[in-house]
């Protein structure tokens, strides 16, 4: 089964809790292993999740948030229209 990134996103809690049947964990680590957007987000996901637990107090960068959904905006607008490279 080939994945979309949005299917990924999705589920990216289950997959960080270790909570997704074989098939379907294998499914979404071979659409990481060749998709830079999803294993970024995976990341950025891990990293909030460390940060959160941590009991120190961290200042966003000022834009932060509207660069951040712009970004995902983007990502999510080239998935659902990928270029056509043969035209």
């Amino acid at each position: 089964m080939t994945l979309e990134c949005k299917h990924v996103w999705g589920r990216i809690s289950e997959y960080l809790d270790q909570q997704l049947d074989p098939k379907l964990l294998a499914d979404i680590e071979k659409h990481l292993e060749n998709c830079e957007v999803c294993s970024a987000i995976l990341d950025s996901t891990r990293n909030i999740l460390v940060l959160t637990a941590d009991s120190r107090t961290f200042e966003l960068p000022v834009g932060y948030s509207e660069r951040l959904h712009a970004r995902l905006e983007k990502a999510i607008r080239e998935s659902a229209n990928p270029k056509n490279d043969s035209a």
